[in-house]
């Protein structure tokens, strides 16, 4: 493909290159503008870029457009291709591509050349009749678009801004190939089908109501089961390990954040109880994080060295104020639970504790099978912003040399990510992939070397000197709701066996087993199998094509011959038929399947 690149010249790309996969969606996004311009003359152009898998064009409309304009527009950007138009970048000085835009009724262009610097160059891409304000790079003509797709209309912030206009944003996606493009919408329909803000809904894991709220979502029974299963799994393996539990208040006074930072730098992401700005009244928060409330029960009392290191877990509600547009079912939300604790230690345990916090980490997301889909991410502090973080530069050096060192050690393959870190300190992100590839972090471990001394902690040595400690904030699963998405997503519904809601159904195919199905369903609950029993007077067939659309694992299937010879027929949720079994052997292998977590 022959590409117009951001400085004018062209070169040589393919698909499989960033620049040229870059090139021929920015293109199409230019296409895709041309046709609304076309079709709608007085529509507003905002902004166009392309994105990971595809682009978007944000418009102002008095009419917003709906999915049904998308076939329209997509009709007439293939006859924009068909007309193979070349595409022409120039250069206007400043005050002329002002003008320019100004007589062309594009205020939003408008805007974005004068926010530009004065120096700046720009460049506008000229395809037809149609203009836009652009750097690029671009496909030198509109034919080499040969295979796209409008995929979904949604509403948008002028600038991502909550306080500007609404704008309408079209998404589409382009591919060199329409086999490739073929396979990429494919994929994605098989995402939708496994989106938990769909399927969540559809199998009643969780639900949300408008008149409670945005970010504030109800879990009905089985998530609300799977939840409390994920809690008591976390806190058994955590005490395991010498946690200690704690609970703490959900909320506290200004002051209380004033000292941690947290007023000052997360201000805006709390859910504030009274006038902020009012020093005489008192005012309370939401607490978004847990660490300023635990760190209470070290100061509870004078500490030795001795009972170093203190590791401190909770399960902990937080609140945080996060903008509606970056809502999604129960991945982003505004409040929310997670397995929240903080290490003290003294320095000499550093490399040690954050190995345990890892591996700790590690093993949880392994046995939910979420591993394989994370990545590690080095989240650092940029020097150049000294106003958003707390301490020296030399503090943050040594603690982010530290946690290098430690990642290096362990073996763990990261990306480095500047001005990611929270503002006392270095922290990994363990970010999980949801079915869309949007990554989320799923886990963190900090270290942090300031706020125990901003919080008075000390001690004492044994030198019989007070010192400050070290912490190590950290969450073993992380966020509760975020983790029960990604796993609805990642099994599609079908959740392993030891943390499925149901994990059996004894069914009936006459009314005469109704006696006999229900000892064994009693026998079931006796030992802690989950078990329900469906004894309506339906056919046999109609109540096990229910249960495999609950997704549960198992269905004991029950007629005269099981009565006769004391035995189940078990059947699982994806159609196998493994034949007729005891209830004592049934239950032998349903308890060693939960008992390993097995997958």
């Amino acid at each position: 493909m022959k590409i117009i690149g951001q400085d004018g010249l062209v070169v040589e790309s393919t698909f499989e290159e960033e620049l040229g996969r870059n090139a021929l969606r920015h293109t199409a996004s230019h296409i895709l503008a041309q046709a609304v311009k076309r079709l709608y003359p007085e529509t507003k152009l905002a902004i166009g870029p392309w994105i990971k898998d595809g682009f978007y064009y944000d418009f102002d409309r008095e009419t917003p457009f709906t999915e049904d304009d998308l076939t329209k527009l997509e009709a007439e950007m293939k006859k924009i291709t068909k007309e193979n138009l070349k595409m022409q970048r120039y250069t206007l000085p400043r005050e002329e591509a002002i003008k320019f835009m100004e007589e062309q009724g594009e205020p939003y262009k408008v805007e974005l050349i004068k926010d530009l610097p004065e120096d700046a160059e720009l460049s506008f891409f000229k395809q037809g009749e149609f203009t836009d304000l652009c750097a690029g790079p671009h496909l030198t003509y509109t034919s080499a678009v040969k295979a796209f797709k409008l995929t979904s209309v949604t509403g948008a912030y002028w600038r991502g801004n909550e306080k500007n206009k609404m704008l309408c944003r079209i998404y589409g996606t382009a591919f060199a190939k329409k086999d490739e493009l073929e396979k990429y919408l494919a994929d994605v329909e098989e995402a939708r089908k496994r989106d938990h803000n769909k399927l969540g809904r559809e199998l009643e894991f969780f639900t949300t109501v408008d008149s409670i709220g945005q970010g504030l979502p109800i879990l009905l029974p089985k998530g609300a089961r799977v939840i409390q299963l994920l809690q008591r799994w976390i806190e058994d393996e955590e005490q395991k390990r010498g946690y200690l539990l704690t609970k703490t208040p959900l909320m506290a006074k200004r002051e209380l954040y004033k000292i941690s930072g947290h007023w000052d730098h997360y201000r805006d992401g709390m859910f504030i109880l009274g006038d902020p700005d009012d020093e005489n009244a008192e005012c309370f928060a939401l607490r978004p994080m847990t660490c300023p409330f635990q760190y209470q029960v070290f100061l509870n009392k004078k500490r030795s060295y001795r009972e170093l290191p203190m590791r401190l877990g909770e399960t902990s509600t937080l609140f945080r104020n996060e903008d509606s547009g970056e809502m999604h079912g129960l991945i982003r939300v505004r409040q929310f639970t997670i397995s929240e604790g903080h290490l003290v230690l003294r320095p000499d345990q550093l490399e040690e504790e954050f190995k345990g916090c890892l591996e700790l980490a590690k093993y949880c997301l392994d046995t939910l099978g979420l591993l394989e889909d994370c990545t590690f991410r080095f989240s650092q502090w940029d020097p150049n912003r000294t106003d958003k973080y707390e301490g020296t530069p030399e503090q943050w050096n040594e603690a982010q040399e530290i946690m290098g060192r430690l990642l290096d050690e362990n073996g763990i393959q990261y990306e480095i990510g500047i001005d990611e870190a929270a503002f006392y300190g270095p922290k990994l992100d363990i970010q999980c992939k949801n079915v869309f590839g949007k990554e989320d972090t799923i886990v963190t471990i900090q270290i942090d070397m300031l706020l125990a001394k901003k919080f008075g902690m000390e001690y004492v040595d044994s030198n019989n000197t007070l010192v400050n400690p070290y912490i190590i904030h950290r969450t073993s699963m992380g966020c509760y709701e975020r983790t029960l998405a990604l796993l609805i997503e990642k099994y599609a519904g079908a959740l392993p066996l030891w943390m499925s809601p149901t994990q059996v159904k004894v069914i009936t195919i006459t009314d005469r087993v109704n006696e006999y199905a229900a000892s064994v369903n009693e026998a079931l609950k006796a030992v802690g199998v989950r078990s329900e029993l469906d004894a309506r007077a339906e056919s046999a067939n109609y109540k096990i094509r229910g249960a495999q659309l609950e997704k549960i694992p198992y269905m004991l299937v029950i007629g005269d011959k099981e009565v006769e010879n004391g035995t189940v027929s078990v059947r699982t949720r994806d159609g196998k038929n493994l034949g007729a079994l005891s209830v004592d052997d049934f239950i032998a292998k349903a308890l060693k399947e939960i008992a390993t977590k097995a997958r």
